[in-house]
């Protein structure tokens, strides 16, 4: 098998940091969440993967390379624009050839990974194999109708009024009879060929189409809150670990990771927490499901439930919570006079002021 991970996305749920930077690279736990993906694939026993790239191609390149490192061969295919994910299928077909796939969206998170799923479409071959979970809001994405043995019948993206409460997970499983399906389909009203429009070719077509439902943690980071609850599942796992010094008056408490360089000083840190190397902890407070990049600064402030960005600094700031700080970023305390607001924002900036 092969496979197919999509990483070409603009990520506008997630500006202004995917102004400058690519959502598949946000990193969670301090690793971007792209290579969470591309390590399950590898675990599952797949070493020819291709990634869709677009705009931010040249900083995905920069971060994979040839995927050497997490033990797979990455080809790189463009995508010109985002048209949608049948449309990527149908651009890569010269590199997957006649070989079974599955294809994995670069900014999706499963816990537990991916290797039974694969382990069985190898087994049992159906044409189609698609992930399902339970969500809450089925309205904002594909969902699946089933029939009373459990079979597809039916998928409709992001419907108005959805026949069932079982959304796609952005995992897929395919024979080469997709090729044939993502041929026969036409773009839909948003000018995309929608993956589910050509699952539903198949099915129409009474090819082999599965599902299977998981009932463990799932996410599509695509968002600041998603990203967030991410980063507190991963961190739940974290190992304590002290590479780097940590002063007589400080404090460490439960599981926290200080990697190499890290200094902390009159500060108390309370885990799950990873502090990434070189960066300067100092009359601080960094408490439960926070992690901090490479070369960041926190000095006589407090911080939890966060993630912060490579080289960020934040400095006397009485409380950040619930955040995501992007790189190179200054956090001071507003000057207290005049009474005004002074900011400098990016365009798609959401910002919470108390008058």
């Amino acid at each position: 098998m092969k496979a197919l991970v999509l990483s070409g996305g603009a990520g506008t749920r997630l500006r202004p940091i995917t102004h400058t930077s690519a959502k598949q690279l946000v990193p969670v736990a301090n690793k971007p969440v792209l290579f969470y993906g591309l390590e399950a694939i590898a675990d599952a026993g797949i070493t020819e993967v291709g990634v869709i790239v677009g705009d931010t191609a040249d900083e995905i390149r920069e971060a994979v390379g040839d995927g050497s490192e997490l033990g797979i061969n990455v080809t790189y295919i463009p995508q010109d624009q985002p048209l949608g994910l049948a449309h990527a299928v149908l651009i890569a077909k010269d590199f997957l050839g006649d070989d079974d796939f599955v294809m994995y969206l670069g900014d999706n998170f499963i816990v537990g990974g991916i290797s039974g799923l694969v382990d069985g479409f190898r087994t049992d071959r159906p044409d189609a194999q698609i992930l399902l979970t339970k969500v809450p809001n089925p309205t904002s994405f594909g969902v699946a109708e089933l029939d009373g043995n459990g079979r597809v019948v039916g998928l409709e993206e992001k419907p108005k009024k959805p026949k069932s409460d079982l959304a796609l997970v952005g995992v897929y499983l395919f024979t080469p009879a997709i090729h044939e399906a993502v041929r026969s389909i036409e773009p839909s009203w948003r000018g995309e060929l929608e993956i589910t429009h050509a699952i539903q070719w198949l099915i129409d077509q009474k090819r082999d189409v599965r599902s299977t439902t998981i009932a463990g943690y799932w996410k599509d980071t695509g968002n600041v809150t998603d990203m967030l609850e991410v980063n507190r599942s991963v961190l739940e796992t974290v190992e304590p670990a002290c590479e780097g010094t940590v002063d007589e008056t400080s404090e460490i408490i439960g599981r926290v990771r200080i990697e190499a360089g890290a200094k902390v000083s009159g500060s108390r840190i309370v885990g799950p927490v990873i502090i990434g190397a070189n960066t300067v902890i100092s009359d601080a407070y960094v408490g439960p499901f926070t992690s901090v990049s490479e070369g960041c600064r926190i000095e006589d402030s407090e911080i939890e439930y966060s993630i912060v960005l490579r080289g960020a600094s934040i400095t006397g700031v009485r409380r950040v919570e619930a955040s995501l700080i992007g790189r190179e970023v200054e956090v001071t305390p507003a000057p207290r006079n005049p009474s005004a607001h002074r900011l400098v924002l990016g365009d798609h900036s959401k910002v919470q002021i108390s008058s």
